[in-house]
């Protein structure tokens, strides 16, 4: 993946707390913290949040995300598209606006209005209005301040705890899977992770690859994606990038991370669905482009 290197990057939407403070010790509260299982994940369905979502007070509205450091440090050295091609950092936002710009338009398309979400890079440790996020929770997207965190250390857990191949594309997946809830919140149907049957057939796990198949669509249209000048924001996706995150989707199924941690498969548990489930509706989303083909909740998946 390669970005136009004179693609005008607008940093708005991404903010940075590392080093900002934010919540030290704690977990997830009423759910269980580790990055396994709650991987590439809805963290609010993974662990228990949708109950505070819907029933509680702080988690609900579009509040703005707590203990963010709004920093200017992004605006600064996040320019250009020739940055997001060297720094990890100005990938992220260089993601972000195409992410942003593709459901922008993709709302518009059906008549409706996108609202945008933020993103918040952190280490370590950050409060949100799901509760107090840690490095070991992994990406998630948090319903309750509409905000995608994200601590871009994961990047180096993916490859050597679970062995993906990584690469830039690889990383794009995981921010265009996260922003798959929003589009699901958005549209009202986040609540139905907890809804149904649980484990592999289970409201969780179709939630999670319908974010997947989100993340596809995002990737077929991710060339056409373009900035307030009218530049696109990706020049180019070649095989090689779309196999780097089949491989992360893979990398991440329930059934792969499983069998590495406990030696069997226990698809009664499942919460995001097997290697080959996640792989499936990522290229369900990349080959047709269409929000009509990522109906998870329907028939078989």
């Amino acid at each position: 993946m390669t970005f136009d290197p004179n693609a005008q990057l607008d940093t708005s939407d991404v903010s940075d707390a590392r080093g900002g403070g934010g919540f030290l010790g704690g977990g997830f509260p009423g759910g269980r913290g580790g990055i396994v299982g709650l991987l590439l994940t809805l963290v609010a369905a993974a662990v228990g949040i949708p109950v505070a979502t819907m029933g509680g007070g702080n988690s609900s509205g579009n509040q703005a995300a707590p203990g963010v450091v709004n920093s200017s440090s992004l605006a600064a050295k996040c320019r250009t598209g020739a940055d997001a091609n060297a720094n990890d950092d100005c990938r992220v936002v260089a993601v972000v606006d195409s992410v942003e710009n593709y459901w922008t338009t993709a709302f518009a398309d059906t008549g409706k209005k996108y609202q945008r979400a933020q993103t918040v890079l952190f280490s370590g440790s950050t409060s949100t209005a799901c509760g107090p996020a840690t490095t070991e929770v992994g990406p998630f997207y948090c319903p309750g301040d509409k905000t995608v965190y994200l601590d871009l250390g994961f990047w180096q857990e993916l490859r050597t705890r679970f062995g993906a191949k990584g690469g830039p594309f690889a990383q794009a997946y995981v921010v265009a899977h996260e922003y798959g809830h929003h589009i699901q919140d958005l549209q009202g149907t986040l609540g139905r992770a907890q809804q149904g049957a649980q484990g592999a057939n289970g409201g969780s796990v179709r939630t999670e690859l319908q974010a997947d198949c989100y993340a596809g669509i995002w990737a077929h249209w991710a060339t056409t994606t373009k900035d307030a000048n009218g530049r696109p924001f990706i020049d180019a996706l070649s095989q090689q990038d779309i196999a780097d995150a089949l491989n992360a989707a893979s990398a991440v199924g329930d059934d792969r991370i499983q069998q590495e941690t406990q030696g069997k498969v226990t698809p009664e548990t499942w919460t995001h669905g097997s290697a080959a489930q996640r792989q499936k509706w990522f290229t369900t989303g990349y080959q047709t482009g269409e929000l009509k083909a990522c109906d998870t909740f329907a028939g078989g998946i």
